[in-house]
């Protein structure tokens, strides 16, 4: 169906289907500039405990490089461990923990709170290489080749703006302290942070913009999609009812009508009756039919019908009709089960072609 004939807004089931499927709008630039700046914030708010602690691991380094025969000795080894751990955990561990909870915070706030499992279900079709090539050069990788140059060139505006004028006077600051001249350096380092988290910010809510009206376009439906929707959901209990009967029957009649195609017949042997075809082309045999109780002697009359071999094996037959569903091939935790079952239908045809 062409895109150009999808022109009608989504309606609410099919957003919320959407939803299921984990289709909703994000932007990992707007994620990646709430971390940055929840990061930059949690920087400067602990700034003087990093310092302070940072030094006083490097007096503690220093002082035991200064006794070499404490370094060597396993107290002196294992104190330098210790408080070498502990201002991590003081320092690094608050700020990553920040940075974390900013990056679930801002995630949420664009999609909501309502976790979608299925959306984690692995899709082959993701690795189509027809689909990787078409989102290669699609209009999508002209708006992310854009939003990347756009990075790159605004970031290097920032730093300009902040080191130009600083410049001019370095040559001022020869012979200032090691202190004077680490808070300078600090307050350029942060001039920057704050005019790149400023800039970063402005392009993930473009880019979140863009990305909810890119959302929006592929969710839209077409007319005759609508007009089905509200049909089904308009119609009285008693009418969906009846077309639901009707849809489980004609499937069942194609289920049937694939049962003399199979190569056996696993039965329990009379609540469970599931029909394997098996023909080479895949790796594993396939469920064609598979039911109980009345549908199970159906598919059993039919295989007796076309003198298809029925095998009564109640465990076999109760985990295929519990595990695999029609027209899916057999676990792998199944195949000797199986594989013994056609095994002795083979021997089985072979004796009655010799006569035997």
């Amino acid at each position: 169906m062409a895109a150009d004939d999808r022109t009608e807004r989504a309606t609410p089931k099919h957003r919320r289907e959407a939803r299921r499927r984990g289709q909703v709008a994000k932007s990992m630039d707007l994620t990646g500039a709430g971390v940055l700046i929840a990061g930059l914030v949690a920087v400067v708010a602990m700034a003087p405990a990093i310092v302070n602690g940072t030094g006083e691991e490097m007096q503690q380094t220093f002082a035991l490089i200064a006794r070499p025969s404490s370094v060597v000795s396993g107290a002196g080894l294992g104190g330098l461990f210790h408080s070498t751990l502990t201002m991590l955990l003081h320092t690094v561990v608050p700020i990553a923990g920040i940075c974390l909870a900013a990056g679930l915070l801002v995630n949420v706030a664009q999609v909501g709170f309502r976790p979608s499992p299925q959306a984690l279900v692995p899709s082959f079709g993701r690795l189509n290489p027809a689909n990787g090539f078409k989102n290669l050069f699609g209009p999508r990788i002209g708006f992310e080749a854009a939003k990347s140059i756009t990075k790159v060139v605004v970031v290097g505006a920032v730093v300009a703006l902040q080191l130009v004028p600083d410049l001019t006077g370095l040559g001022a600051h020869v012979g200032t302290t090691p202190y004077e001249l680490g808070s300078l350096m600090s307050a350029g380092v942060k001039g920057i942070a704050e005019r790149a988290a400023a800039a970063y910010l402005l392009i993930g809510l473009i880019d979140y913009v863009w990305q909810r009206r890119r959302t929006e376009k592929a969710m839209k439906m077409t007319k005759q999609e609508v007009r089905e929707e509200f049909k089904r959901h308009q119609l009285p209990p008693e009418v969906r009812s009846a077309i639901r009967r009707r849809q489980i029957q004609a499937a069942r009649a194609r289920m049937m009508a694939a049962v003399p195609q199979a190569d056996v017949v696993v039965t329990n042997p009379t609540h469970f009756a599931v029909a394997l075809e098996y023909n080479g082309e895949r790796p594993a045999p396939i469920v064609v039919a598979k039911g109980q109780d009345l549908v199970a002697a159906q598919i059993r009359r039919i295989a007796e019908e076309h003198q298809i071999p029925i095998i009564p094996d109640p465990p076999l037959a109760r985990e295929l009709h519990r595990t695999v569903e029609l027209g899916q091939m057999i676990p792998a935790e199944l195949y000797a089960a199986v594989a013994q079952v056609l095994a002795f239908v083979y021997r089985l045809a072979a004796r009655r072609k010799r006569g035997v």
